[in-house]
């Protein structure tokens, strides 16, 4: 879980440009914040991605609480910070515009950490159900905890949408759910 080093990020480049045709103007500031400071531990990490990454083994085990907060802010790679900015900007503008700026930065940060927390739990009753220590040391990093939590919430203030998921036509309350089963099965890791 290394990042390649000196080689070009198209997308870095690719979000930087989208987010310039948006116009920085057009993005609400915590959303804006939280893009800066993903795209900023991207370029500058923390620490590696071995050290904050999310784990049974190191947030139950290790007691090591810090990558709670650590590891959604990180990216594997610079597609992996790519499409979960891309998703962050549109969910961003909008709800931080209905929900206003400091009710949505708090929701943000109390996602942050539930994320982890669920993450964790998650992969605990896995180790325990299925007696699988495997499931112990699956580390995970990035906002698409956040983002699906973002989703849903978007389309609890956002009633009657439709999506299309994999050619499906579904009310958004439950092609949330369906995307999340697709992307698990599609992209596992």
């Amino acid at each position: 879980m290394q990042r390649r080093q000196g080689r070009v990020n198209a997308g870095l480049l690719l979000l930087l440009y989208q987010m310039s045709q948006v116009g920085l103007q057009n993005i609400p500031p915590v959303t804006l914040g939280v893009l800066a400071l993903n795209v900023f531990l991207f370029l500058s990490p923390v620490r590696p991605l071995s050290e904050v990454c999310i784990s049974v083994n190191e947030a139950i085990y290790k007691k090591n609480w810090q990558r709670l907060l650590l590891s959604p802010f990180h990216h594997a790679d610079d597609w992996h910070l790519y499409y979960n900015m891309i998703s962050l900007l549109w969910k961003g503008i909008m709800l931080e515009k209905k929900l206003k700026s400091v009710w949505f930065a708090y929701i943000i940060a109390v996602f942050s950490v539930l994320i982890g927390v669920v993450y964790v739990v998650l992969e605990f009753l896995l180790v325990k159900i299925l007696d699988d220590p495997s499931y112990g040391m699956s580390c995970g990093v990035g906002f698409s905890g956040v983002l699906f939590a973002l989703k849903v919430l978007n389309n609890h203030y956002n009633p009657g949408r439709v999506s299309t998921v994999l050619g499906v036509r579904l009310s958004s309350k439950y092609a949330c759910w369906v995307e999340l089963v697709a992307i698990h099965l599609i992209a596992p890791g």
